[in-house]
């Protein structure tokens, strides 16, 4: 099932709906003045379709939480976040939820940098749906009544659980809709208006698909996907050159459409040879039963013994004058004409795949003639028949590139099965899915997240004991995971999970293809680091996962590490039995995680080292580990902060080339301290933090493996013939580990900056991630090192980190500085990794006035962002504690160091 409510969630600004019970209090009344629209403004429902009374619409609690529940009073109880597309054979689901966030961020301190910053609450509307999660799910419909208990037991025709508003026994009001489309809709509406007490309103199926595909193609990142002899290619299409393009549904027949935009479009073509006739014929044919069977069935086929090949014709020749292999098919069912045989003298398997060729070749024909005739390179195909079949796929591709010479390209969906639905979303006024960009939709994969062309099964997952007890009863036997076999039937289902796979060996299976669909988070606040030289070009990941051997060495990695991991999750929630069993399902979920993508390294998306990374902290989270390594940061953090006012005055002692030099090389040196890395785990073993941070310095002996601090040196030191340099107005320094890392790593950095009269913002991690130092943990950090510093005093005083601590200065040097800020922002993320795409609003509005980024360790600087290029300046500092990583990405060896400088580019 999907993520729990108490999964925390960057930078989300929810709507929740409060029970209209609660009593008016003054301080609601009061914080609520701000928010409150003038009289007037209501928006009113007309017609059926429902829409927000914002009428009277107060903030419910302490106006600077970091997202104040907003009361609509005056808000009927008619809207739903569900809508369904109820099809022949499936019924699928798309519905939303809220959430309930964690505080993460001191709000004081972050009120004072937003509003240093501009930072608008514009993202916070009136759209119930913004700020939330997406939900994909399926059920068969001939279990129509276990959809409807799925519906009931989570209130969506209320408006969901989360919503706090509906007491299961309350009447559902009368008005109560819920989108629908398909032919189900119409079949279906006296069953939904018994059972739930709501109306179905139909939606035109065809306006649906075409909304659905138009949406999942402008703001999902690796939507689009080509399938070519069993490899798959995700497309990144640019979402201001979508248009025109043909969409192919293929259901029991086949529409052939044109769309020209956002509700612009017309169906120009189609044929009654389709899904239908696939399985009506198939089933004549071998007495299959369903069409889940039927492609199964065709996984052991070989048509060769019914259709007459072009060697059958030539001699086992090509006919290569025409560009015909031996292999083609030149009359399906041909070979049957000669032979003496009767049906029962073929094998269903060979009939079964047979019949998918032809059907698929043919369609995939008709597709291209249509594609030709308008003049289109873009054809996407999607419907029951494909059902993440990777034969299938790959028949039609073959058929358009062929005839097309290689001119046009088949492209496939990962969310083809729940375009309809999601069109049936849309159709809801004011959904505010229409505002969202690409940038601000996060797509994760809790455990139960369900497959598109996979199987169904359930129970549902209702809380975080249920998802564990689920994850109690997998069994792994190497790479294949078992799904859970519910002991009693289950109440419900819908809701897939890793399945057996079909097969073995090299033969495709009916589920080779079929990719899981997470639950797609909804992030308004999420922008794109404005600074990137060209957003468009960008890839974050360094380390090309497409290549086997490299995805079987970091898959090791990542195994070896998980018992250690687990150690320390489970001992920072006090080593409880409840802490062990958690630890236990976490261990069991993210094995799975890995097996699936071992097997279908595409289920997710395109697969970076950097997703691998982001996935495993996701799942932590999941299993409510907020933060593994909280007291081993705590700890490191003391020992390094002891050390820090030593390290500053020998600082100072120095003149301002060999300070410099020094500064770089206690930032490399200090870059060691990563619990990521097996090698740095091993040599905690052998020794103190500090220890270990002075034998590193040591070895800091130039020139390093990526050397460029000359270039550095020249941009911020004047040579004795010429002017000093400007220096750089506001720096934007990306930190990574707590303890020596930050104390004496990119603090006295970022403070030899602020001496220069350079803004310094730090930029951390909104949610822990191994031993990330987070936005949360870096004031406290700031203000114990401010005691020693009166450089670092004023600038954090300047950036509003200093407004919740009391300083107690120690008697001793003070000195000139500039009251330039020392800020912290969050970069929007939980990750050892960044991808800039995703950064949070305040690291936007931070980064428009920068002229310098420093992007410091292993995660931000090498897994992903190496070759990014920037508008500003740009210092790329990290030391490689992978033997692999040197080896590949630099030439070296580990503990080598990086110094990369880039000007603006």
């Amino acid at each position: 099932m999907a993520a729990t409510n108490e999964d925390p969630v960057l930078g989300i600004n929810d709507i929740k709906d409060e029970p209209m019970k609660r009593e008016k209090t003054r301080d609601r009344e009061e914080t609520g003045r701000d928010m409150a629209p003038p009289v007037g403004s209501s928006i009113h429902r007309s017609g059926s379709r429902p829409q927000l009374d914002l009428s009277g619409a107060a903030i419910q609690g302490n106006f600077e939480e970091r997202n104040p529940t907003i009361l609509l009073p005056n808000q009927s109880d008619d809207i739903s976040h569900l809508a369904i597309d109820i099809g022949g054979s499936l019924i699928k689901l798309v519905y939303f939820s809220r959430h309930e966030e964690r505080s993460v961020v001191n709000y004081r301190q972050k009120k004072f940098v937003r509003e240093r910053l501009g930072v608008s609450n514009c993202n916070r509307r009136s759209y119930p749906i913004l700020g939330g999660r997406l939900h994909f799910v399926k059920f068969e419909t001939h279990k129509i009544n276990e959809c409807l208990d799925f519906i009931s037991s989570k209130q969506l025709h209320r408006g969901g659980l989360d919503s706090h508003c509906w007491p299961s026994e309350a009447p559902v009001n009368s008005n109560a809709i819920i989108k629908a489309t398909g032919g189900g809709a119409y079949k279906f509406a006296d069953l939904f208006k018994e059972r739930l007490g709501v109306s179905i309103e139909k939606e035109d199926e065809m306006d649906c698909l075409v909304s659905g595909a138009n949406f999942l193609l402008k703001a999902i990142r690796h939507e689009a996907f080509t399938h070519m002899e069993g490899q798959k290619e995700f497309v990144q299409i640019d979402h201001n050159d979508l248009f025109p393009y043909l969409l192919v549904n293929i259901g029991s027949g086949v529409s052939i459409i044109k769309v020209d935009g956002d509700g612009k479009f017309q169906r120009v073509s189609g044929t009654n040879v389709g899904g239908g006739t696939y399985w009506g014929l198939g089933q004549l044919l071998t007495k299959c039963k369903s069409f889940d069977e039927l492609l199964e069935l065709s996984q052991r086929g070989d048509n060769s013994t019914i259709d007459m090949l072009v060697g059958d014709i030539y001699g086992g020749m090509d006919y290569s004058k025409i560009g015909l292999s031996a292999s083609t098919i030149a009359s399906s069912f041909g070979k049957t004409i000669s032979e003496k045989k009767e049906l029962q003298d073929y094998r269903p398997a060979d009939i079964s795949l047979s019949l998918l060729r032809m059907i698929s070749y043919n369609i995939g024909q008709i597709s291209y003639l249509n594609a030709l005739r308008f003049g289109l390179k873009r054809i996407f195909f999607g419907g029951f028949f494909i059902r993440g079949h990777a034969y299938t796929m790959d028949t039609i591709s073959f058929a358009v590139q062929f005839w097309s010479k290689g001119d046009a390209q088949a492209m496939f969906l990962r969310h083809e099965g729940f375009l309809g639905a999601l069109g049936a979303f849309m159709s809801y006024e004011k959904h505010g899915l229409d505002d969202l960009m690409v940038h601000q939709l996060v797509e994760r994969f809790p455990m139960g997240a369900p497959y598109t062309g996979g199987k169904i099964h359930g129970p549902p997952l209702g809380d975080l004991n249920e998802k564990i007890s689920w994850m109690e009863k997998f069994v792994q036997k190497g790479t294949q995971i078992m799904a859970p076999v519910p002991t009693e039937p289950p109440g419900t289902t819908g809701l897939g999970g890793f399945e057996v796979p079909s097969s073995k060996g090299n033969a495709l299976r009916s589920d080779a293809s079929a990719l899981n669909v997470g639950v797609l988070h909804l992030v308004p606040s999420l922008e794109v680091f404005p600074l990137l030289s060209d957003p468009k070009k960008y890839e974050p990941n360094t380390i090309d996962l497409s290549d086997p051997g490299e995805l079987e060495y970091w898959f090791t990695v990542l195994t070896d590490h998980l018992p250690d991991l687990v150690d320390k999750a489970v001992a920072s929630e006090g080593g409880t039995d409840d802490a062990k069993r958690r630890g236990d399902a976490f261990a069991h979920a993210f094995s799975a995680h890995l097996a699936r993508l071992m097997e279908e390294p595409a289920a997710y998306g395109k697969l970076g080292l950097a997703n691998l990374l982001e996935l495993r902290e996701e799942c932590l989270r999941e299993f409510q580990f907020v933060d593994a390594y909280r007291s081993i940061k705590q700890r490191e953090n003391e020992a390094s902060l002891a050390v820090l006012p030593d390290l500053l005055m020998e600082l100072d002692s120095m003149n301002e080339e060999t300070r410099l030099l020094t500064l770089i090389e206690g930032v490399l040196a200090a870059n060691i301290f990563d619990w990521g890395s097996r090698a740095c785990v091993d040599l905690y073993h052998k020794g103190t933090i500090i220890e270990i941070y002075r034998m590193s310095r040591k070895k800091m002996q130039r020139p390093w493996q990526v050397d460029d601090f000359d270039l550095f040196e020249k941009r911020m030191l004047a040579s004795k013939e010429e002017k000093p340099p400007r220096p750089h107005k506001r720096a934007l320094l990306f930190v990574d580990n707590s303890g020596a890392d930050i104390v004496l790593g990119m603090l006295p950095l970022a403070r030899e900056l602020l001496r220069r009269g350079t803004e310094v913002v730090l930029v951390a991690n909104s949610l822990p991630a191994l031993n990330d130092v987070t936005a949360l943990e870096l004031p406290d950090i700031v203000a114990e090192a401010a005691k020693h510093c009166d450089v670092l005093r004023r600038a954090a005083e300047a950036g509003g980190l200093l407004v919740d601590v009391m300083i107690n200065r120690q008697d001793g040097y003070k000195e000139e500085s500039a009251s330039v800020p020392l800020m912290v922002v969050e970069n929007g993320c939980g990750s050892p990794c960044i991808d800039l795409r995703q950064v949070s609003s305040e690291l936007a509005a931070a980064a428009k006035e920068a002229d310098l980024v420093i992007l410091e360790g292993m995660g931000r600087s090498l897994h992903t962002n190496f070759d990014a290029r920037f508008k500003c300046d740009a210092l790329k500092l990290a030391m490689v504690k992978n033997q692999r990583l040197a080896e590949k990405l630099i030439g070296g060896n580990i503990y080598d160091c990086v110094c990369r400088y880039e000007p603006a580019s």
